[in-house]
Parts: C-alpha cells; structure tokens; sequence
C-alpha cells in the first residue's frame, strides 16, 4: 500500500512550519488525507478490522509509548563508553592503538 503524506513542520525550531503555509492550507490536508486515517478506512471498509480493534490498538500503542517515555526519562544516563555502541555493525574497540577515547584527563590549571 502506497500512502502519500505532507510535510506538517519546519524543519527546525527556526524554522516552524507556519511561518509559510496557512493554517487554511495544512487543515483540510490534516483531516482528510492522513495516511494512518486512510489506513484505518482502508482496513475497517475491506474488513480486515473492525473499528473497537484499532481502538484496542491504539489504547496499547498509547500505552507502549507512555512506558518508553517513563523509561527515558527516569532511566540513568549509560556510561560515556557506550556513546558509540550501536553505531556500526560491529562495535568498535573500546581502546584503539592503547589509548582510550573517552577518558577524562584532570585538568591542570
């Protein structure tokens, strides 16, 4: 399935998206070509879902990304040496050529 949608924000916070289309221009767009709206239309009119299961759905998509935001905002920060874990496909090594990058010299001024 092919969905199309608009770009509803700038593309920084010098940028809002406002500050060159109306607001005239971006509601109809909102409200009547939404791809997630579309989708469910899609799915409710073919039967494949019917209206109280996307409800259910929502209620534990609502409920999946409120525990992730609790998580991220009560979870410790990770220690500096896991800042580029992830990145690659294979993890670089934590020390290369015997130095370590993300030790902290003391200053000594």
């Amino acid at each position: 399935m092919e969905l199309l949608t608009y770009h509803y924000h700038g593309h920084s916070m010098s940028h809002p998206g406002i500050s060159y289309r109306t607001r005239e221009e971006v509601q109809p767009l909102r409200s009547n070509n939404h791809p997630i709206m579309l989708l469910k239309d899609k799915m409710v009119n073919n039967k494949l879902a019917s209206i109280e299961e996307l409800k259910e759905i929502d209620v534990e998509v609502r409920k999946e990304i409120d525990a992730a935001a609790q998580f991220a905002i009560t979870d410790p920060e990770p220690p500096l040496e896991e800042l580029s874990r992830h990145i690659y496909s294979t993890n670089l090594p934590f020390e290369i050529c015997g130095a370590n990058q993300w030790i902290r010299f003391k200053s000594v001024s």
